[in-house]
């Protein structure tokens, strides 16, 4: 056995393509072996600035021996395909055996490849490795063909063992390997070799670089925060940060600086973001106060007057980089105290999809909905829509132009500044939310509204242009809104239909779309927005209105073809596509949270099934109740009557839906299984109409003993007719009153 150590040398690597290109050292150089038959115990990657280092312990010393039987012609076939078979496997003829076989004898070849010495194998597999490297940029240097991240200076590749270590021999485009490499850039003594990886991680320590990445970081992180806890602070934690400044040094020193005063009236985020951004450094706050007050910096080297030089330099560009965000605070400020609407308008010259229209129109379309949604949540409707007014307000600044990340935190400040209410100011930062699985949703009313109306426009938007998700693409991030709806209304619990909201947004943007039609067309797509609001786009007035405007009864036709014909017919079925995209997007969801997507399936099929939280509340009844034995028992009593009853109505032409009676029963059995429906029949109707699903599943579960024990006495296709349709009504009977609970039929198993 021996180790491998492998080590690439060359100028800096982006920190932010360090960790995944010692992953792919690892994978690509590992998986060659393997592929070659050279197995190991372990293998680890490192990476630094400079280099990424590959350390694999207990690898063969060489490739095992191999046999390989290959079976070729017939002893009597042609002599040219012989020979050509005798060339393809390698072997005279003298090397072949004939064995019998059902259509006659066949030669059969035995191939026996020996095997390699390991440095043989590894120099092809790094090389290769090396050339085909998956870089997302790398670039070519001098005249060379090889093609890096940034020019390659050394390979280091030796192979150890307890009597020495050897240089595994290979040359990439006159790069030759060796068993020496180099530590830190500028407090290094120059070049050294290594025997082994123990030796090589020492010496690389004594010259001053820390090879682990965790390492580095869990060195920063330690400092860092003692130098801030032995001034009474906190430093603000963000790990992408950390991993990304363990990236950028390999002997990392950390330095606390100060901001200077006038700079500390700036909100906490907007210090915290342009350090972050233009700097790397990360914020040091006063906990009393919540303020930023310091920056940590982590240098790449140790200084005889102790960082304070670096320190100097470093704070003078950042008081350039503050002032330039104080001027930005400053008139916004300004601005926003004066007259925050004119932000607003401005986002009418701001394009938000070339088919959708403007910032601005888009704003009115979410105005509209959110004094819709607003009674639903809980919200006034007038700080709905004066929260949805101004909440995209802050894209105009010149804060959240500098600086993107901060639209909707600003947009709350700016909010505060201009006087308005607190519920508006917090709808402006929250409606955004949330933006990831692990975000927090809005809770307050006005915040909601304005989140749900955002996401709906952008849904029902691209939706209306035919612009859906399609496989893994999803530029627009509409699974993300969709899910972010579904955890808004499920965390807030709201009871809520959501057709009515997309039919009505739909329509919206119908209009929007053809903002070239005439006056009347339009009035009377208006007019449809009055009806979606009070009843939905499947009401029965809305219907007797398109009724109407196709000329189905005594008002004027329209043409055949107009605009509102198009609009009425479309906006029924994008509705209908969109819902069954949420619900998508819902058995996703719930499945993470334990529910299979039977159960799911069960409960689509109801009706309300547009209402999020009451579906998901019927789900979970359903799954919890299927984990019983009662449950998994009714549900093949369950199936068993369904596919009775349906085999009997197939075969006589008819449906059994009416007429069992309790005077037609012969046995016991069937005496009984009448007295529980009527029994459960008389409990589930008010349980459900009073949506208590938890009481409708525990009545269901009764009749679980008198459905078996009917099946095991009675033979429901019995030679007396009246008899046999009565039964089969009484299946139909269980049937009917389970599926009015969910639809079984869907549950597999």
């Amino acid at each position: 056995m021996a180790d491998l150590l492998i080590e690439l040398f060359s100028e800096e690597i982006p920190a932010r393509m360090q960790g995944r290109a010692a992953a792919d050292l690892k994978k690509r150089v590992t998986d060659g072996l393997v592929e070659a038959s050279l197995t190991f115990a372990g293998a680890a990657g490192f990476s630094t600035p400079r280099r990424l280092t590959l350390a694999i312990e207990g690898l063969l010393e060489r490739s095992p021996d191999q046999s390989e039987e290959r079976k070729g012609p017939r002893v009597d076939a042609p002599e040219k395909a012989i020979e050509g078979f005798l060339r393809g496997a390698g072997v005279s003829r003298d090397d072949l055996e004939i064995r019998d076989e059902k259509k006659g004898q066949v030669y059969f070849a035995t191939i026996r490849k020996p095997g390699r010495p390991a440095a043989e194998i590894v120099a092809e597999v790094l090389e290769d490795a090396i050339r085909n490297f998956p870089w997302p940029k790398s670039m070519r240097w001098g005249a060379g063909s090889l093609k890096w991240v940034r020019p390659l200076h050394s390979i280091l590749c030796i192979l150890s063992r307890e009597d020495g270590a050897e240089v595994v021999p290979m040359d990439v485009d006159g790069i030759a390997s060796d068993n020496t490499t180099e530590g830190h850039r500028f407090m290094g003594s120059g070049r050294f070799a290594v025997n082994g990886f123990d030796d090589y991680e020492a010496k690389l320590k004594r010259d001053h670089v820390i090879l682990n990445a965790e390492e580095r970081a869990d060195a920063i992180w330690t400092e860092a925060t003692s130098q801030a806890f032995a001034s009474g602070l906190e430093v603000v934690e963000d790990k992408g940060l950390l991993t990304e400044v363990a990236g950028l040094v390999e002997w990392p020193v950390v330095l606390m600086g100060a901001i200077d005063a006038e700079f500390l009236g700036l909100p906490p985020e907007v210090l915290q973001t342009s350090m972050k951004e233009h700097q790397k450094f990360f914020s040091v706050k006063n906990p009393k106060t919540g303020r930023i007050e310091r920056f940590i910096t982590v240098a790449n080297r140790e200084t005889v007057d102790h960082g304070a030089t670096i320190l100097a330099g470093n704070q003078k560009v950042l008081s350039a980089r503050l002032s330039d965000a104080k001027f930005f605070w400053e008139n916004d400020l300004r601005v926003a105290k004066s007259n925050i609407a004119a932000w607003t308008d401005r986002l009418s010259n701001v394009t938000f999809h070339n088919q959708l229209g403007s910032q601005a129109k888009r704003i009115d379309r979410i105005v509209a909905l959110a004094r819709d949604i607003a009674p639903a949540v809980g919200a006034d409707p007038a700080l709905a829509e004066q929260a949805a007014r101004v909440a995209k307000a802050d894209l105009s600044s010149e804060m959240v132009y500098e600086f993107p990340e901060l639209q909707g935190l600003m947009g709350r400040y700016y909010a505060e500044a201009a006087g308005l209410p607190a519920e508006v100011a917090n709808a402006a930062q929250e409606h955004y939310a949330p933006l990831g699985p692990s975000d927090d949703v809005p809770s307050a009313p006005v915040s909601v509204a304005v989140a749900l109306a955002d996401k709906i426009d952008t849904l029902t938007g691209f939706w209306a242009i035919d612009e859906k998700p399609t496989g893994s693409k999803d530029p627009y991030a509409l699974r993300r809104a969709s899910l972010g709806v579904i955890r808004i209304l499920l965390s807030n619990d709201i009871r809520a239909g959501l057709d009515a909201w997309f039919d009505a947004q739909l329509l919206r943007h119908k209009i929007n779309l053809n903002g070239d039609a005439d006056a009347a067309e339009i009035e009377a797509m208006e007019e449809m927005l009055d009806e979606i609001a009070d009843h939905g786009v499947f009401g029965a007035a809305f219907h007797a209105m398109l009724d109407r405007l196709k000329g189905k009864d005594d008002a004027p036709a329209t043409d055949e073809g107009s605009l509102l014909r198009t609009v009425g017919d479309a906006v029924p079925d994008l509705s209908t596509d969109l819902l069954a995209f949420f619900h998508d997007r819902l058995k996703v969801y719930l499945r993470d949270q334990g529910l299979t997507h039977d159960v799911i399936d069960a409960c689509l099929e109801m009706p309300g099934n547009d209402d999020v939280t009451l579906l998901v509340r019927r789900a979970t009844a359903l799954g919890a109740f299927l984990e019983t034995e009662d449950g998994t028992n009714l549900v093949q009593g369950f199936k068993r009557a369904a596919n009775i009853l349906t085999q009997a109505e197939e075969k006589d032409g008819v449906e059994y839906s009416f007429g069992a009676d309790a005077k037609f029963a012969e046995t016991d059995e069937e005496k009984a299984l009448f007295a529980a429906l009527d029994a459960a029949g008389a409990k589930i109707a008010p349980a459900m109409e009073a949506e208590d699903f938890a009481a409708a599943m525990a009545s269901m579960a009764d009749l679980r003993a008198p459905i078996d024990a009917f099946f095991e006495a009675v033979q429901v296709n019995s030679d007396n007719q009246v008899v046999r349709r009565n039964r089969l009504n009484l299946l139909s009977r269980i049937r009917g009153l389970c599926l009015s609970v969910a639809d079984l039929t869907r549950i597999e198993g």
